[in-house]
């Protein structure tokens, strides 16, 4: 019977992250295959080819940052995002949201390249992994310590959360890897001994 649900639970652990996958990429391309086609539909009719409408997303994302890209759209944008921005409940959201996907933005990545890191306490055996989120103070409300520190965020276990801390520059000490392996290391709290292909 322990080896049965040994079996058991190396096979959930081995179809699990392959089936939420599939479903997540299923969910996204059957959603937006039914959005598109809304549209499609009164021009083309009964017609369909498979793929018709993901195709149609995809010109419309490409369509948009096309027109944000210039400086008339970007001004109406402002305008557009007025309502999102004011409304109490929904500008934390909104702003949060934007926040998230303007530092995955090229911009924001020419202007701060995304760094892992260890920060080491100074006289203390203690190793903590992080991710630097912003090299310098500037811009920051007054009443941080004065020094060349920055902001390190220290990502918790199981994505419950995560800490940022704004330490002196030379605590940290920069190392070979990237956000994306630190991230997926951080999510199941570093218990993986297997390299990832």
């Amino acid at each position: 019977m322990k080896r049965l649900s040994q079996y058991f639970l190396r096979g959930l652990i081995t179809i699990l992250p392959i089936g939420l996958t599939i479903y997540l990429l299923f969910t996204l391309v059957a959603w937006s295959e039914a959005f598109a086609m809304q549209f499609i539909r009164p021009i083309v009719g009964n017609f369909y080819i498979p793929g018709l409408g993901l195709i149609l997303m995809a010109c419309i994302i490409v369509l948009a940052g096309f027109l944000i890209s210039r400086d008339a759209t970007a001004r109406l944008l402002n305008w557009v995002e007025l309502p999102f921005t004011n409304i109490p409940v929904v500008k934390s959201v909104y702003n949060s949201l934007k926040s998230f996907a303007d530092y995955f933005s090229p911009q924001h990545r020419e202007e701060t390249a995304q760094q892992v890191v260890i920060l080491r306490f100074p006289d203390q055996p203690i190793e903590i992994v992080g991710l630097i989120t912003r090299n310098h103070m500037q811009g920051l409300p007054p009443g941080f310590l004065p020094g060349d520190r920055v902001a390190v965020y220290l990502p918790m276990g199981y994505m419950i959360g995560g800490y940022t801390v704004f330490v002196p520059r030379d605590w940290l000490t920069p190392i070979n890897m990237s956000v994306e392996e630190a991230m997926r290391s951080s999510l199941i709290a570093w218990m993986s001994t297997r390299k990832t292909p």
